[in-house]
């Protein structure tokens, strides 16, 4: 497997997987019976969580163990892009945001 180092493409994907990211939590918050009222606040406060455990920015330990995720993309059968450090979903939800709850 081939690690290239590929900072444009890694944004354009790591934005598409955020933003699904973001409108699967919408989805089953709806599914779940949340409120109009809440639901993008609650959508916005579980995508800001989830993407803070995937970009490191939180700590994350089990059993004197500590994982650092580090997000890569396939882009071939034998080939992953990265970005050269830790990806920035988190900074990538708000446009997401945007794009589910038009002002």
């Amino acid at each position: 497997m081939k690690l290239r180092l590929e900072s444009e493409p890694f944004g354009e994907h790591q934005a598409i997987f955020i933003a699904e990211i973001v409108e699967r939590i919408k989805i089953k918050l709806l599914e779940g019976g949340v409120a109009q009222d809440k639901l993008e606040d609650l959508t916005a406060s579980i995508a800001l969580s989830i993407a803070g455990v995937i970009d490191d920015l939180s700590g994350i330990e089990a059993d004197g163990t500590e994982v650092h995720p580090y997000l890569t993309f396939r882009t071939g059968d034998d080939e992953l892009i990265h970005c050269g450090e830790n990806s920035y979903t988190y900074e990538q939800v708000y446009g997401a945001m945007r794009k589910l709850f038009p002002s």
